[in-house]
């Protein structure tokens, strides 16, 4: 939401964590399609938006066609790991995926893979538990903890001699500076944001032009909501991450 609002400072942001339903990426293709359904579901009876921006990739490769059959009217951008900008970068045709395993398990990425890096080894890591370090615990660790957290999957690609590594889960765009001092010089750390928006942003104006309904929302700016709380985490912690982003704080709703 912050790189979308960066690039275009006058669109209306709201953004809803599905933190009821954390991990996505150790669900069922059955439960990620029932958990984004109803997500998806509240955002449209709540805000009626413009478009959809599935800000997560093991959504948007297990769920994104499923929405779209269903909500034929709403706009759906997905999140999907950028193999095809990773070839593009790569010197040695060794690339690294970073994701759930739940993405990289995923027909969708096999085929992403199969088509745009048929002549590359990519070599994938699902690393939940990366991931819940990061929605639980990054706001107040310490650097030395990030470091130790973000080490075994580095230490993982440099062994396997990645030269570009792709980073499959938005939570992980959090930590992809940290990523970049820890690396050897010549690696790169990629991920999907600069397309996502790009198509976010062409489709909101495309509907701006060819319909009246407004496109503001009667909400602050940027706010933040969620849908539950993970097992112990606190609704303080959830406030906390607005404050850090100067993001209004929203709420809960189911």
């Amino acid at each position: 939401m912050e790189y979308l609002h960066n690039m275009c400072p006058q669109a209306h942001c709201l953004y809803l964590a599905d933190t009821g339903n954390f991990p996505y990426g150790e669900k069922s293709p059955q439960e990620v399609i029932q958990a984004t359904d109803k997500a998806v579901q509240s955002i449209i009876d709540s805000w009626n938006p413009k478009a959809i921006v599935l800000a997560c990739n093991t959504m948007s490769v297990t769920a994104l066609q499923f929405l779209r059959h269903k909500y034929p009217l709403v706009p759906f951008i997905g999140t999907v790991p950028a193999v095809k900008l990773g070839v593009s970068l790569s010197s040695n045709k060794i690339i690294g995926l970073l994701a759930t395993q739940g993405t990289i398990n995923h027909p969708y990425t096999k085929k992403l893979i199969q088509d745009f890096a048929s002549d590359c080894t990519v070599v994938c890591r699902g690393d939940g538990e990366l991931i819940r370090f990061i929605e639980e615990n990054l706001l107040t660790a310490s650097q030395n903890e990030i470091k130790k957290a973000l080490m075994p999957a580095l230490t993982y690609f440099a062994e396997k001699k990645t030269d570009t590594i792709i980073l499959g889960c938005t939570h992980f765009v959090h930590v992809a500076d940290n990523m970049r001092k820890l690396v050897p010089p010549g690696i790169k750390i990629i991920d999907s944001r600069d397309g996502v928006v790009r198509q976010a942003l062409k489709v909101v104006e495309t509907k701006k032009t060819s319909e009246s309904a407004p496109f503001w929302v009667d909400i602050p700016d940027r706010s933040f909501f969620i849908t539950g709380l993970p097992k112990g985490v606190s609704e303080e912690h959830y406030k906390a991450v607005c404050q850090q982003f100067s993001a209004p704080w929203g709420g809960v709703i189911s």
